[in-house]
């Protein structure tokens, strides 16, 4: 027997059907979102909280700029309490600084903030990373960057869960794929944005991948990206195409902030380089119509 719920606030509880409201009572302002998916030249991410997270940023590297906040991720080697500090240590390895970097130079008026999951050689744990990717999302970050996944199985029923609730509450984790073909998560789960590379040499060009998980491809390969010491390095992996789109998502929610996360996924569809609009079929079967003028 299913239970319904009648009369819950926005937010409160689970509602499974709508008894005693219509459409009147449950207004959604929209936000159509940019045409074709394109964010707008004028949008450069200002107003949008991205979060690294990932190895750390290194403060002051001048392709990165200003960190606006700077978070550790603390495991107790006795007790095993998990706690998420406030930290000026910066980066251990490198890696998270590559990835602001590139979302430095895609979304330039973004704010960048970083949570700090993994250590030096790039050592982490999956709990570790469970918890800064949970706390990120409890901060209500627009969007968040993990470049990073786990091959741990255990943990892929809590990120599971975890990505879901994100994605309800309209923050967009972009998530890097395995840079090997084994199975990983979170990337494989539909409620993030899945993403891994091409090898074309447009910098500003990204592609939908028309047989998921992986949804979308962008440049990383070869890429210059900023390292330790403010130096850049070049070097290749789905890391480095993870944060274009993040940097892309904030662009596109600078300009249209009440959009969504499945409406920002399909503004990333739409303007892939290889999906063109074209004839569609209509619902009679055998009869093309055409509605690329309607």
């Amino acid at each position: 027997m299913g239970v319904t719920t009648t009369g819950t606030a926005a937010g409160q509880g689970l509602t499974w059907s709508l008894r005693g409201r219509g459409p009147e009572d449950v207004p959604v302002p929209a936000d159509p979102g940019p045409p074709g998916g394109r964010p707008a030249r004028r949008a450069t991410g200002r107003g949008v909280r991205v979060c690294v997270v990932d190895s750390g940023v290194e403060r002051d590297h001048p392709l990165v700029g200003t960190v606006d906040g700077s978070w550790v991720v603390v495991k107790d080697g006795e007790s095993g309490a998990i706690t998420v500090e406030p930290t000026t240590t910066g980066d251990t390895c490198g890696h998270g600084t590559a990835c602001a970097g590139i979302i430095r130079r895609t979304a330039p008026d973004c704010e960048i903030h970083s949570v700090r999951v993994l250590g030096e050689r790039f050592s982490g744990t999956g709990d570790v990373l469970m918890a800064g990717l949970r706390w990120a999302v409890e901060q209500r970050f627009d969007v968040v960057n993990l470049s990073l996944s786990t091959t741990r199985t255990r943990f892929a029923p809590e990120l599971h869960h975890l990505a879901d609730r994100a994605y309800f509450a309209r923050t967009v984790i972009v998530a890097s794929a395995h840079n090997t073909p084994v199975e990983s998560f979170p990337w494989r789960f539909a409620s993030v944005i899945s993403v891994g590379s091409h090898q074309e040499d447009d910098p500003e060009l990204h592609l939908y991948n028309p047989e998921p998980p992986v949804e979308f491809f962008g440049p990383g390969q070869n890429v210059t990206v900023p390292w330790l010491g403010g130096r850049t390095i070049r070097t290749t992996g789905n890391s480095f195409a993870t944060p274009y789109v993040a940097g892309l998502c904030a662009r596109v929610l600078s300009a249209h902030p009440s959009m969504t996360a499945f409406q920002l996924k399909n503004a990333l569809y739409l303007s892939a380089a290889n999906v063109h609009a074209g004839p569609r079929p209509s619902t009679a079967a055998g009869d093309i119509r055409d509605d690329s003028e309607n």
